[in-house]
């Protein structure tokens, strides 16, 4: 994408976002004169103006709107919005956000009797949920036919090039609106010798090829068209062109749908052509949540169990020569190293042969090592890893690159355990343990990926749970 593009569509962008704060502020202010002039039956209108509530409210509540909208809504780029998902969103946030505001700031105002309540209540809710939604519906609207009039184009490659990926590009270039897309060129498929949209686009390479075509094209669109007996090929597309998101916008053709369910959602249907996946299981609120949860809990953790911790810290240090903490290097969120925490349970110098995991019955184990490992207790000191913002509570554990490494000849869909942050515990740390050689780690990796899959809250208040049954019996691996 062009600098002038990006800012161009970052100017739209900011713009619905100012739109949203004005909005807020307007609506407050309304809702204001409202309550002074035909609740309150003020005659002055400079009694308004008079009263700091008003001056405080313009400034505070659209701030507040802005956060909720920020972290509930969607703020992307406003030429993929849905109307018809926003005009739902809009509603249900107006809503419970006026909701929150009259019990907070409205409940112990000036009643005459219990019907006030009702119509400041609706009142609020009405300037705000009207003055956002037309106002959103309008900035959506014109975004909507900048793409029509092929102002906003994004530049798109087609991954295939048989007869149905023909016929896809011939339907979408013969529609008379566009759809946004600026086709640079098609990538053929390892089986495909040669492609009949030789003849309409320009051939770019094969599919190896594809992450240096996609960074120096600047490749927005990704239309993946490939045969039917190269079905194999998806989940090895999905996991590559994962890497991009959320820049890079990924489509498949509809009869392909049917091989994806239960591993990709679909977002949205554009016309008749294509199913755009979305990859992005968890909401963007429910990622604040649990960072929020990820710091609360490690807060109280670090303060509570800290005579747990000194007990722990003597026995270490009673147990054999060496230092309290066990620090390693393990590859994070992103991919980039941080130094875990761990309380010592193996000898000094443990590794001295090289990387090498841990199994059942480890000589390598200090007596009360063992113990630790057996309840767990050695992976307490990471709540500070989950505080400083390096793990979380829940999520795939962390491992050293040398066996990233070896996992990823045989797994390469490993790599997206690194899209989370690393936890503490996980779904494969429960429903497995401890992995003891590299094809026990691919084994556990199954139930990480079915995480990743379908991560929530709740899911993660879950293994949680699961995670204390399995303290309080002893029965780790």
């Amino acid at each position: 994408m062009s600098n002038t593009k990006q800012r161009n569509l970052n100017n739209h962008t900011l713009f619905y976002k100012w739109a949203d704060y004005f909005c807020a502020m307007i609506a407050w202010g309304s809702f204001f004169a409202y309550r002074k002039m035909m609740i309150e039956k003020e005659e002055n209108v400079s009694v308004i103006f008079q009263d700091i509530n008003f001056w405080y409210g313009l400034i505070i509540i659209p701030i507040g709107w802005f956060l909720v909208y920020s972290l509930f809504d969607q703020y992307g780029d406003i030429h993929r919005h849905s109307r018809l998902k926003t005009l739902s969103r809009t509603f249900f946030l107006s809503f419970f956000g006026v909701l929150i505001l009259f019990f907070t700031l409205i409940l112990d105002d000036f009643v005459s009797n219990y019907t006030t309540y009702y119509q400041s209540f609706l009142a609020l809710f009405s300037f705000h949920f009207i003055l956002t939604v037309v106002t959103r519906m309008v900035l959506l609207t014109s975004a909507s036919r900048r793409i029509r009039q092929g102002m906003v184009k994004f530049n798109t490659i087609i991954i295939g090039g048989n007869t149905e990926a023909l016929a896809l590009y011939e339907e979408i270039i013969s529609q008379k609106r566009s759809y946004g897309y600026h086709f640079i060129g098609f990538l053929r498929s390892n089986k495909e010798k040669v492609s009949p949209l030789e003849t309409k686009l320009k051939y770019l390479g094969n599919i190896k090829d594809l992450d240096c075509i996609i960074k120096e094209y600047q490749i927005e669109e990704v239309i993946i068209a490939i045969q039917t007996q190269e079905h194999n090929l998806l989940k090895q597309l999905i996991t590559a062109l994962f890497d991009f998101r959320p820049i890079l916008h990924v489509k498949i053709i509809p009869d392909m749908y049917d091989i994806m369910l239960g591993s990709v959602k679909m977002n949205q249907v554009f016309g008749t052509a294509l199913i755009e996946i979305n990859q992005e299981i968890m909401p963007p609120w429910q990622i604040a949540f649990k960072r929020v949860l990820d710091i609360f809990i490690s807060i109280v953790s670090l303060f509570f169990l800290s005579p747990l911790f000194a007990y722990l810290s003597l026995k270490v240090k009673q147990s054999s020569v060496g230092p309290v903490f066990y620090r390693q290097e393990r590859i994070g969120f992103r991919g980039v190293p941080f130094t875990i925490l761990k309380f010592r349970s193996m000898y000094e110098n443990a590794e001295y042969a090289g990387p090498q995991l841990s199994k059942d019955e480890d000589s390598r184990c200090t007596p009360f090592g063992a113990i630790m490992r057996k309840w767990r207790l050695d992976e307490l000191p990471q709540f500070w890893n989950v505080l400083i913002g390096e793990m979380s509570l829940v999520g795939p554990r962390p491992e050293r690159k040398f066996y990233i490494d070896k996992i990823m000849e045989q797994a390469p869909h490993y790599r997206h355990l690194l899209k989370v942050r690393p936890g503490i515990t996980s779904w494969g740390q429960v429903k497995y343990g401890y992995a003891s050689n590299v094809d026990q780690m691919i084994q556990r990796l199954k139930y990480d990926i079915l995480y990743l899959e379908n991560r929530s809250i709740a899911l993660d208040f879950k293994i949680i749970f699961y995670t204390l049954v399995v303290l309080v019996q002893g029965t780790g691996k």
